[in-house]
């Protein structure tokens, strides 16, 4: 977890003309016209990272972050209960968003929160937390779950579900189970897992390994469902290409991690109406890439924006496009959103 927590000080302004990247030509951007701010301070410190975004069954989206006053808020005389999670929501699907309220504030840092809503209508936020130690340090205390019944009015007090960690959301499969994409740092390893609940996420499975075939990994996992019902899990690295491995049971046992051919921190896969997938990660900054074949092969790499802060998500929208959602970082970290356009040509930005 450690190097999960590294603080990654870049703040590098651009600013560039749209343009169409595709898997040969992918230029950066981003003029100001191009992204909007989801949330530049959620008064918690004025820093915000690590977000995620779903569609709400009312239509509004709903985006989830870490606010804290730094990369690790631990609890101090100026915020005394850390780092929280915190939302904004939009109704004109992204352009405007809603001033930020707390979801989970609990006595510890909570923080890498993600949200999900089922097809019960139920939403379900993961987050891990970090106690401050009596040294001025701090230990982690695994992964927990919140749910709201009533589209996020109120939240349940937050359910531990594994010592491990995780900075994906939960996914939710066809056959009704719950799947979340872990990790874990332990003896100088580090590798990733995947835990599996059969009913509705009141109980979750043992983290389930996925072998680093003896190579560290700093394995911050997503999961995504392919068309033949593979579980296919994009796990990072800190230097070396982004690694995969699929479960073709339901979750329990996977292949040893295989190179994607490209490196990146805090996958984040995306499946758009069409089929194609997507994606995305920060290194180099913040990056997605696509594939036309069910993950099987991918794109070369499509620069999303030059801040460096990342740890992205994705939602699709009603006009076809897609959104995703990323943070900046530095001294005033801030949460921004772009919209594209995905196709078998590649990725087309638009403008707001």
């Amino acid at each position: 977890m450690r190097n999960q927590l590294r603080l990654l000080a870049v703040l590098i302004t651009v600013s560039f003309s749209a343009t169409i990247a595709t898997a040969q030509d992918a230029a950066p951007l981003v003029a100001d016209k191009e992204f909007v701010y989801v949330c530049r301070d959620a008064g918690a410190g004025a820093y915000e990272a690590f977000p995620d975004v779903c569609r709400l069954k009312d239509g509004r989206l709903m985006a989830i972050f870490y606010a804290g006053y730094g990369h690790v808020a631990l609890p101090n005389e100026a915020l005394p209960k850390g780092g929280r999670a915190a939302a904004c929501y939009s109704s004109d699907e992204g352009r405007t968003w809603t001033p930020a309220e707390t979801i989970v504030d609990t006595d510890d840092d909570d923080r890498d929160p993600s949200i999900v809503q089922l097809s019960d209508g139920r939403l379900m936020c993961s987050f891990f937390s970090l106690r401050k130690k009596a040294d001025g340090g701090y230990r982690g205390l695994g992964s927990y779950v919140s749910e709201s019944s009533d589209a996020g009015k109120t939240w349940s007090a937050p359910r531990l579900i594994s010592t491990y960690y995780c900075s994906a959301p939960i996914r939710e499969l066809k056959n009704g189970n719950l799947a979340l994409g872990l990790y874990l740092e332990e003896g100088g390893d580090a590798w990733g897992a995947v835990t599996i609940s059969t009913d509705k996420g009141a109980t979750w499975s043992r983290p389930y390994d996925i072998p680093n075939g003896g190579l560290r990994l700093d394995a911050e996992t997503d999961v995504i469902e392919l068309k033949d019902g593979t579980l296919y899990a994009a796990q990072r690295t800190e230097k070396e290409s982004m690694r995969f491995s699929k479960s073709t049971d339901g979750g329990k046992t996977w292949s040893v991690s295989e190179p994607m051919g490209f490196p990146g921190h805090c996958p984040y896969l995306h499946r758009t109406p069409d089929g194609i997938v997507l994606i995305a990660h920060r290194i180099p900054n913040t990056s997605l890439h696509y594939s036309l074949d069910d993950c099987a092969t991918w794109s070369q790499n499509v620069p999303v924006d030059s801040v460096g802060g990342a740890y992205p998500s994705m939602v699709n929208l009603n006009d076809g496009s897609i959104l995703i959602v990323y943070y900046e970082e530095g001294e005033g970290s801030s949460i921004r959103a772009r919209k594209f356009k995905a196709t078998a040509n590649g990725i087309e930005w638009l403008t707001w």
